[in-house]
């Protein structure tokens, strides 16, 4: 684990959820400084870079760059600051007001462009990062697909390992991992740390899209990499029009099981996870909660579950939700509900 990122709680929710057919146990992402998993690997990334820079005569300052729908640019940004180094953001305009604010908030230049994060993604590499000096270190962070933000993120499963003894749980009760996918970067440091951690090498995971965000999904059906021409989600985390290379490699050379769930399944669970333990997290987050509290049908991806069973959720976290945008999401489900 590289600082700021720092250790989460993984905590047993089972008693909290009502009837449950094994041990759930929820590994608390959202405790992280910026809000979500992303920081584990946006610390390793940046951390790694000015390293390398201050190693380097050429090079007289160290400048960071991102794209996101949120999550990662806060990430970078926090890090960025944590470093003391300059940051710039490129948002889509899918991006809610609350990220900007804090993005601001952390001293991070913020532009907001193009319809969806592909587009943001080409406009800060092909246009903002031609601007930069030559004797300027620029560092460009991907989202997700960079095998050294897999491996910050992959700290995660190094932690889980040791808190399962604390918790006197073994570790061959422990029968899957569960968590959302947008881009994948989340799902490859899951991959990454279960091969490093003896005893976890076989864990399966589950993966968890949105009926609206089905980019994994539809690679495995199309047995390669396919790309989303046009997303409109509510869980606007998950908004990557692809997946990295290497979680299409991860899903072949590792046990997974990719499901899609509703948006409104999100949303619902994004509530009632605020209602039960009253924080606040994303709908894209809130694709993996709901699993452990309403879809947990999708758990057959695991066998036959005993009661003295584990399974773990990565709760990831995300800091893009207002009060205001909470409440929103509670009249939707309402209406929904009507409906029905």
């Amino acid at each position: 684990m590289v600082a700021p990122s720092t250790k989460t709680d993984l905590i047993d929710v089972t008693d909290n959820l009502g009837p449950v057919p094994c041990r759930f146990l929820y590994k608390k992402e959202n405790q992280q400084p910026s809000g979500s998993f992303k920081l584990r690997g946006m610390s390793h990334k940046i951390f790694n870079s000015v390293r390398d820079a201050s190693e380097s005569d050429a090079l007289s300052s160290v400048h960071v760059y991102c794209s996101s729908g949120g999550n990662a640019g806060l990430a970078a940004a926090y890090a960025s600051k944590f470093y003391a180094k300059p940051c710039t953001v490129v948002l889509p305009k899918t991006a809610k007001q609350a990220a900007i604010d804090k993005l601001e908030d952390l001293g991070a230049e913020v532009i907001v462009y193009g319809a969806h994060w592909g587009e943001a993604d080409n406009y800060l590499r092909e246009v903002i990062m031609a601007k930069a000096q030559p004797s300027v270190k620029t560092v460009y962070c991907h989202p997700f697909d960079d095998e050294i933000l897999w491996e910050g993120h992959a700290a995660m499963v190094d932690e889980i390992a040791y808190q399962l003894k604390d918790m006197s749980i073994s570790i061959e009760d422990v029968k899957g991992i569960v968590c959302s996918c947008g881009g994948g970067g989340l799902y490859n440091g899951i991959v990454t740390g279960l091969k490093r951690n003896i005893g976890l090498e076989k864990v399966p995971v589950l993966v968890i899209e949105t009926v609206q965000t089905p980019t994994f999904k539809n690679s495995v059906i199309a047995g390669k990499r396919s790309t989303l021409t046009s997303i409109n989600t509510l869980s606007t985390s998950l908004a990557s029009p692809y997946v990295a290379q290497r979680t299409f490699d991860n899903y072949h050379n590792h046990a997974t099981t990719v499901e899609l769930i509703d948006d409104l399944e999100a949303v619902d669970a994004t509530v009632a996870f605020n209602d039960v333990f009253g924080e606040v997290i994303e709908p894209a987050c809130g694709a993996t909660v709901a699993v452990s509290m309403k879809r947990q049908d999708l758990l057959q991806a695991f066998g036959p579950l005993q009661p003295k069973d584990v399974v773990i959720f990565i709760v990831c976290g995300g800091s893009t939700v207002s009060p205001e945008t909470m409440d929103s999401y509670r009249q939707l489900i309402k209406r929904a509900k009507s409906l029905c």
